[in-house]
């Protein structure tokens, strides 16, 4: 990982350091590891959730809880916030389960933009912090690494699942994408957030993806959708009835996708034949849409071997152990081929921690 420190963040890492005094990060190879806790009944974990009516979040945060809870903790003693999609708002949390003693910090955070501030609070007074789900920049990622801070994200490259959208489109055929025959795939983009580093990704590879297998691509609108699905439906109607016809729409998750379906339907067009549509996530009633034909794919979210990773990277730090900077994961691909075994549980899981 390139070290590209600029002159304010060596101030803030300097700053840091005098808050940090002498404590240093215990390296995972350690031949005799000194454990914190013998049991973690008593043990405070903070969590915060960019927005918990987030309906992958939602899955992902009760997965976790229940995994700690059956790792040995109290789920009293798990505290979980949601933050309204708000910076301030999570801020202000991490800062009062700081004050109420927290052990360890596990964060979804609403935008990387946030992740510095948050890091310093953590490393401030030597609080171990894990980052899920929304990636923090790369500057940041290496400003871990550089000061060997006891942080790292637990999440998915979200470039592989812009690429498996692409793929997924790609499979239907160029004949069967380009509905009007002119040569062109005119499309939608509803993208998830502005300044999110998984939005960006997704939109950037889906769309490169078919480009580069020589598909001439027409965009006919890029909004933002906030995640959303009632967002994601107003978006499409209301384009739709501007006489804007798309034989492609590209969300970035599953929830726009299950809105743009509805706003499709309503305006007269049949999604699986009139209009392809994709998402991210393998939400449920994504997953049941795929079958139906409805959703021409989507690319799942492994929420549980996240999770579960995550709770086992905090325990880690718990003990007096480390981790990778970096803990990842793949996207799996689901299309009406497959659909059936993904339902049935056959399917790729990489479950290296045993879980």
């Amino acid at each position: 990982m390139k070290k590209r420190m600029t002159c304010y963040l060596l101030i803030a890492v300097l700053t840091l350091s005098l808050l940090m005094g002498c404590s240093h990060t215990i390296e995972p190879d350690t031949a005799e590891e000194s454990v914190a806790f013998s049991s973690y009944s008593s043990v405070k974990v903070g969590v915060c959730i960019y927005q918990l009516t987030d309906s992958f979040m939602s899955l992902f945060s009760e997965e976790l809880v229940d995994y700690l809870v059956s790792k040995g903790f109290s789920k009293d003693n798990i505290i979980l916030y949601g933050s309204a999609n708000n910076e301030s708002v999570q801020l202000s949390q991490v800062e009062s389960l700081i004050a109420d003693g927290v052990s360890a910090l596990i964060i979804n955070p609403v935008n990387s933009s946030v992740a510095h501030l948050i890091t310093d609070l953590a490393a401030s007074k030597n609080i171990p912090l894990v980052y899920i789900n929304r990636e923090p920049s790369g500057d940041e990622e290496n400003r871990w690494e550089s000061y060997d801070l006891n942080v790292c994200y637990v999440g998915c490259d979200a470039r592989q699942s812009g690429i498996y959208q692409g793929e997924l489109l790609l499979a239907l055929g160029k004949k069967t994408l380009d509905r009007n025959g002119d040569g062109r795939i005119q499309y939608f983009m509803i993208e998830g957030a502005p300044e999110n580093i998984d939005a960006g990704y997704r939109t950037l590879y889906s769309v490169s993806t078919l480009k580069n297998a020589d598909l001439k691509m027409e965009c006919l609108l890029d909004e933002v959708g906030n995640w959303d699905k009632a967002t994601s439906e107003h978006i499409v109607a209301k384009a739709i009835k501007q006489e804007l016809t798309p034989e492609v729409i590209i969300c970035n998750n599953d929830s726009m996708a299950l809105g743009a379906i509805i706003a499709a339907e309503n305006a007269g067009l049949k999604p699986g034949e009139d209009v392809y549509i994709v998402g991210v996530d393998a939400l449920p009633e994504a997953v049941d849409m795929v079958k139906e034909g409805k959703l021409a794919g989507t690319v799942y979210n492994d929420y549980v071997l996240q999770s579960h990773r995550a709770a086992n990277a905090a325990i880690n730090y718990l003990k007096g152990a480390g981790n990778e900077h970096y803990i990842g994961c793949d996207y799996v691909k689901i299309s009406k081929e497959n659909v059936q075994d993904f339902l049935d549980g056959v399917y790729y899981y990489d479950d290296q921690d045993g879980d």
